[in-house]
């Protein structure tokens, strides 16, 4: 029996990383880029009385409020990322494309990233070259190559210049906090 994906499990969690590393500032922007209903963040609002714009991004046509409807990528690729101060990644799975391009757009702020890797998920293999393995062994066998992910994801975070990360676990969930220098 599989479990159904469910939005904002584990909402405390998101909720307490987000607001523990909030800028200290009079206005906060955030690019919410997998917003769903926008749970997270109007919760943070809600609890601390800040003022935090939020520009919401999500999919599904058929979520509630305002928000930029459509693929992630393409509005990441469109959005101006500089003039955010938070970019929130609460994906299923590892928004590893996402963070591709935050990279590449020379963005400097705080990213919360939900990294989810399923028992028998496969990483993405751009992330795996990025750390060192190659097309010959990943055709090979790539299941092993799937084994330790959050560990993988590291690295890459490394490779990317991330030095610290924050993060809570629980079970083969990780929510992350990681801030790239101004």
């Amino acid at each position: 029996m599989s479990k159904a994906k469910t939005d904002n499990s584990f909402l405390l969690d998101k909720v307490k990383l987000r607001i523990t590393h909030l800028p200290d500032q009079e206005i906060i922007n955030v690019l919410d880029a997998f917003s769903g209903d926008g749970l997270i963040w109007n919760t943070i609002i809600n609890q601390t009385q800040k003022n935090i714009k939020v520009t919401r991004i999500d999919k599904d046509r058929n979520r509630k409020g305002i928000y930029l409807q459509g693929d992630n990528k393409k509005w990441l690729h469109a959005l101006d990322l500089l003039k955010y101060d938070i970019i929130d990644l609460d994906a299923y799975g590892i928004p590893f494309e996402q963070l591709e391009i935050i990279f590449s757009s020379h963005y400097q702020g705080s990213i919360f990233i939900t990294f989810i890797q399923s028992i028998f998920g496969q990483l993405n293999r751009r992330m795996l070259y990025a750390i060192g393995y190659n097309k010959k062994m990943l055709d090979k066998c790539q299941s092993i190559f799937n084994r330790h992910g959050f560990e993988k994801f590291k690295s890459y975070l490394a490779l990317r210049g991330i030095k610290e990360i924050c993060y809570i676990h629980s079970n083969n969930k990780y929510y992350i906090y990681l801030s790239i220098c101004k």
